[in-house]
């Protein structure tokens, strides 16, 4: 171990160019990637202008890319498409600034900016390139994102029902909806919109009850015209009969 590690020394402080880029492309092909990766970094400001200085560049994007540094391999990704622009693997790269923005983006249950950037990115790129070859995995990746980014909506609506604030849970669960109407659980949105509406209309003071279980009957027509084979529709319609009759008789006590 020793030994090899002098002998990337001795490559390293080596002041022949051809010598360290060829070694450090011998790194690469083995997969060795750190290696390739320090070389490469030195290698960058000297071979700029050079008819090599593409390939250099390419490479060391891939060496972030291969030890996991997403953030770095965007970062070089993105300007390997500036820089070289007519690239043959500018597309490519273009896509793996995108790829590495959705592995850097963390779980559901954390801040999701980084999901919102990688969305945007494979959006932009799917957009750009609507014939490519890596369209069918970028749509993929759109959807993954969309998914999670719709999860962290629907828990932090989930959060506020929990914890009794049913106003802010009714609004939470329409912003959902709003925002990804093609969402699979729409209907159970809409129902825990009208869960909300009764909640709060049954905690909330006598002059404000019929005007509060009023909206709860309105979204209960929403989710029943809207959702006709929603399996939330019979417990919906429990509270719609109880949402009806308290309406009924405050009218009829007014």
């Amino acid at each position: 171990m020793l030994g090899s590690c002098g002998g990337f020394e001795k490559i390293r402080k080596s002041s022949d160019v051809n010598f360290k880029l060829t070694k450090a492309n011998e790194y690469y092909d083995k997969k060795d990637y750190q290696h390739a990766n320090e070389l490469y970094k030195e290698l960058m400001p000297i071979m700029k202008s050079t008819r090599n200085y593409e390939t250099l560049y390419y490479r060391y994007a891939y060496t972030f890319y291969n030890l996991k540094d997403y953030v770095e391999s965007s970062y070089f990704f993105k300007n390997f498409t500036e820089t070289f622009p007519t690239s043959k693997n500018a597309e490519e790269c273009e896509y793996m600034s995108a790829l590495s923005l959705y592995k850097y983006a963390p779980k559901q249950d954390l801040d999701q900016t980084n999901t919102v950037k990688a969305l945007e990115a494979l959006e932009s790129y799917a957009n750009k390139y609507p014939s490519s070859a890596r369209l069918a995995e970028a749509t993929s990746y759109i959807d993954k994102s969309r998914l999670k980014l719709e999860a962290k909506q629907a828990n932090a609506a989930n959060l506020y029902y929990n914890i009794y604030q049913y106003k802010a849970a009714s609004v939470a669960y329409k912003s959902v909806m709003h925002n990804y109407p093609d969402s699979p659980n729409s209907d159970l949105y809409q129902f825990m919109i009208m869960k909300s509406m009764m909640k709060y209309a049954r905690a909330s003071v006598p002059a404000k009850q019929e005007e509060r279980f009023a909206n709860a009957i309105g979204a209960f027509q929403e989710l029943k015209d809207n959702y006709p084979k929603s399996k939330y529709l019979a417990e919906a319609e429990k509270l719609y009969a109880e949402a009806d009759t308290k309406v009924k008789k405050i009218r009829n006590e007014h």
